[in-house]
């Protein structure tokens, strides 16, 4: 049987896999692995095709795939008098999709809102008192005066600039989930650092990037590859780094 492949942008292997798995009407929970890697392969010799850069990702993920379907075509032997009790060669790589679904969930819902709030401009207060119905008033003042009352007007006009350039709309650039678990994880093993503070893992300090690399924290605790605490309440979030990340164990 034969499988058409569409190429097109992926965020990584795993939204990948989510998108395989919906496109064939599969349960997440009985996957059918052996239908599902040859899919994968195809996809993955498609990129290599087409020289797609960065490709590391899927590799790992591959490699996984063919393992687990190697452990599921093995015989099973129980003893006798005995049943198998062994686990679902599946069961790890479902935990992981679950998961990627969860934060997948969470960062849209947080691109939702922040595109939706990107579009709210709040006009600054203007003076209109220029527009009132006052009669013309000739007014006689000296040098002096009229040097006070421009140089108020130029810093009124300086502060009506700055507050539009507060309010300006910045795109930002979107950032997956895996990109900044990988980030995070370079940190860590180019300057052979093993602690570093929260904050110094916030790339921008807008809230968007600071949920991000919270969740991208707590995924990496979840793998163990980061330990995390404070010292007390309130306190800057200590990260320390434990291990080799076992799902993107990046070239």
């Amino acid at each position: 049987m034969g499988y058409k492949v569409k190429l097109k942008n992926f965020e990584g292997p795993f939204d990948l896999l989510v998108y395989l798995i919906e496109n064939s009407e599969m349960s997440i929970y009985d996957i059918k692995i052996s239908e599902i890697t040859e899919q994968y392969m195809l996809y993955v010799d498609l990129m290599k095709r087409t020289n797609i850069n960065d490709i590391g990702d899927f590799m790992v993920l591959a490699a996984e795939l063919i393992e687990i379907k190697s452990k599921m075509l093995l015989p099973v032997h129980p003893k006798e008098g005995q049943q198998s009790m062994e686990e679902d060669p599946r069961s790890r790589l479902v935990e992981k999709l679950l998961e990627y679904k969860k934060f997948k969930a969470v960062s849209k819902m947080l691109q939702d809102r922040f595109e939706r709030n990107s579009n709210i401009y709040i006009k600054p207060k203007e003076d209109l008192s220029e527009y009132s119905k006052e009669p013309e008033e000739n007014l006689i003042i000296d040098t002096d005066k009229f040097i006070q009352a421009f140089e108020l007007f130029l810093h009124k006009k300086k502060k009506v600039e700055d507050v539009k350039k507060y309010y300006e709309r910045v795109e930002r650039q979107k950032v997956s989930m895996e990109s900044k678990m990988f980030d995070i994880g370079e940190k860590f093993r180019s300057g052979k650092i093993k602690k570093l503070g929260f904050d110094e893992l916030v790339d921008e300090r807008n809230n968007y990037h600071i949920v991000l690399t919270f969740s991208a924290v707590l995924e990496m605790m979840r793998q163990r590859v980061l330990d995390a605490y404070q010292t007390d309440s309130f306190s800057n979030i200590e990260v320390e780094y434990i291990g080799e990340e076992e799902a993107y164990n990046e070239q």
